[in-house]
């Protein structure tokens, strides 16, 4: 679970390190003024995109096997049996 909330946030911060990126190179970041006048509600909107594809991604790419049950972790004769499909 943690993995994914990490994935989501990378996603949605990719569009603010882009920008930040641009303004370093441009040499535009000297100044707070450009970072408050830049497009902030369009690279919310990009991570948002970016976060809503990252979550259909993950949702078509990590079903159930078709045609297998999943057997959850067992402790078997003392020693863990890590869940599984069968």
């Amino acid at each position: 679970m943690l993995r994914i909330i990490l994935t989501q946030l990378l996603l949605f911060s990719l569009p603010f390190i882009g920008f930040a990126i641009w303004l370093f190179i441009t040499k535009k970041a000297q100044t707070s003024e450009n970072w408050r006048k830049g497009p902030m509600v369009w690279l919310v909107i990009a991570g948002g995109v970016l976060v809503i594809g990252g979550l259909v991604m993950l949702t078509t790419r990590e079903g159930l096997p078709e045609g297998k049950t999943y057997r959850p972790a067992e402790l078997r004769d003392g020693e863990f049996v890590p869940g599984h499909f069968e």
